[in-house]
């Protein structure tokens, strides 16, 4: 027991250490967006000079959409050729995952367009050849904040990398571990970044609040809403109903049996945390250590069905609120392009808002000035897409174990019914045996 505890707390500590500094940023944050509401609507003009705390900021997370777009497309083609030998288990999980996502970015796509979110606000189209009406100072500390990189010709040469390095074999494995270092650089850079996400979600919203009133915040709240049931529809329905027909299990009792990992993931906003969690509880419920050790790291970086809906739903509010809505051509382009680019979005905080920037740059450059709205809300959004993508890559992994039969189904019943309930005293004494499995499901959720 001594052992046990001990060990217990040596991995409880650093974890709290790191929910600590999440919770600070959330925070943070919230207390932005509050204030630069109050702002924007008690003092109009002084809201609207503010604008270029924001401006600064969405050039930050542009700064580094073109090393996101290019590690992560370069890593992810390495990835899916590494999952697609695992055999059968392997190739089904991909097909899958794909399918999925695809289905995700499309009701996205369809429940924006039957809200509109965002319609209304007509916000001022951001011109990257137009100089703001600001003082000299201001010009000279955005002007240090390096140009943007075309995410088009970024994406193809990434590809094009990606496929090379495959064909090179193993000559190509020095190239992809230092461009998975690269990967590691990048991604620390933008979480620095995020730490200004406080002082640019104030400046942004104070900025589109001064210029809107009252009906800024009434978008933004229908956003999140329409969000939000969209999610809950997307689990009770769509994966529910997959998982009833599929594997015969009940959506609600697989969600209860997940009861203490979707805390975890309420409390921290990231999926991430409940990983190892998730690994064990399904090897308990019957799906056998193959399948899970497959299908859960490879769910971990393409299976991002909360992220899909965020990204698709969010680009129609700004395209909306910017007084340019998408046409259908356009919004079936943008759906193609986040089906490749929502792979960089896995597992870091920040990445999602640089794939959805990077979506709008390439489609419509004018539209990126309406993304320092979604920066205010985006941290209010982020349970629903963590909540939804882990409860996808569950879903998962009992239909993948169900579709190449490596699962017990009496398990299955005994686990969700409470006759078999899962040992946390199992968990901890196992963490030792469960770490390797821990650090390499991490690697393949951040490429």
């Amino acid at each position: 027991m001594a052992s046990q505890r001990g060990e217990s707390l040596n991995t409880a500590a650093p974890r709290r250490k790191g929910l600590d500094k999440s919770h600070y940023l959330y925070i943070a944050v919230i207390a932005a967006v509050i204030l630069g509401a109050v702002v924007g609507l008690l003092f109009p003009e002084v809201g609207k000079s503010l604008k270029p705390l924001g401006d600064g900021f969405i050039k930050l997370i542009k700064m580094m959409i073109a090393p996101i777009i290019f590690c992560t497309i370069v890593l992810g083609i390495g990835s899916i050729a590494k999952a697609a030998t695992v055999g059968k288990v392997g190739g089904l999980a991909l097909a899958y995952f794909v399918v999925m996502s695809t289905f995700a970015l499309a009701i996205g796509l369809v429940v924006g367009n039957l809200i509109h979110p965002g319609e209304g606000l007509k916000l001022t189209p951001y011109d990257p050849n137009k100089k703001a009406a600001t003082d000299s100072t201001v010009d000279f500390l955005l002007g240090i904040i390096p140009s943007d990189v075309p995410v088009l010709p970024t994406l193809l040469a990434a590809i094009l990398v990606g496929f090379a390095l495959q064909k090179m074999g193993p000559q190509g494995a020095p190239i992809l571990k230092a461009i998975g270092h690269g990967q590691a650089l990048v991604f620390r850079i933008l979480i620095m970044i995020m730490w200004l996400a406080p002082v640019g979600a104030f400046g942004a919203i104070a900025a589109v609040v001064g210029a809107t009133g009252f009906q800024a915040i009434v978008s933004m709240f229908t956003l999140m809403i329409a969000f939000y049931i969209t999610c809950a529809l997307f689990i009770v329905v769509i994966l529910g109903g997959i998982l009833q027909v599929v594997s015969g299990v009940n959506i609600f009792k697989l969600m209860k049996y997940l009861a203490r990992e979707y805390l975890l993931i309420f409390s921290t906003s990231s999926s991430e945390a409940a990983l190892p969690r998730l690994i064990a509880k399904m090897e308990h419920l019957g799906v056998s250590k193959p399948v899970v050790g497959v299908t859960v790291p490879t769910g971990y970086s393409f299976n991002l069905d909360g992220t899909a809906i965020y990204l698709t739903m969010a680009s129609l509010f700004v395209a909306n609120a910017m007084g340019t809505p998408l046409d259908l051509g356009a919004q079936i382009s943008l759906l193609i392009f986040m089906i490749i680019a929502s792979k960089g979005a896995a597992g870091v905080t920040g990445a999602g808002l640089a794939t959805l920037a990077a979506g709008l740059q390439a489609h419509k450059p004018e539209l990126l000035g309406g993304v320092g709205m979604i920066v205010g809300i985006d941290r209010f959004m982020s349970e629903a897409r963590a909540l939804t993508n882990f409860t996808g890559n569950a879903v998962a992994t009992i239909l993948i174990g169900t579709w190449v039969k490596e699962i017990d189904g009496g398990q299955v019943t005994r686990v969700l019914s409470g006759e078999l309930p899962f040992d946390e005293q199992t968990m901890i004494a196992g963490h030792g045996e469960l770490a390797p499995k821990e650090e390499g499901a991490k690697a393949a959720a951040s490429a």
